[in-house]
């Protein structure tokens, strides 16, 4: 999915940010935001989470939720 996800931060930025979190290295932000399945994309807007996906999505579908989520 890292293809997908690079190609829709490419984009969407500088409108959206987006962010990696590698789980393995990270496992303390990892139970903090409750993310149990990779991949999971998660939209924070003020520092509170506004909507969540987990599973493969490709370019089109991530814009396409993410634009229906903004």
């Amino acid at each position: 999915m890292a293809p997908f996800f690079e190609s829709a931060a490419r984009q969407l930025e500088p409108r959206l940010r987006f962010a990696k979190l590698n789980t393995e290295e990270s496992p303390g932000p990892a139970a903090r935001f409750n993310i149990r399945s990779i991949p999971t994309m998660i939209v924070f807007r003020g520092g509170n989470e506004k909507a969540r996906h987990s599973g493969a999505m490709d370019t089109r579908a991530i814009t396409h939720w993410l634009q229906s989520v903004i």
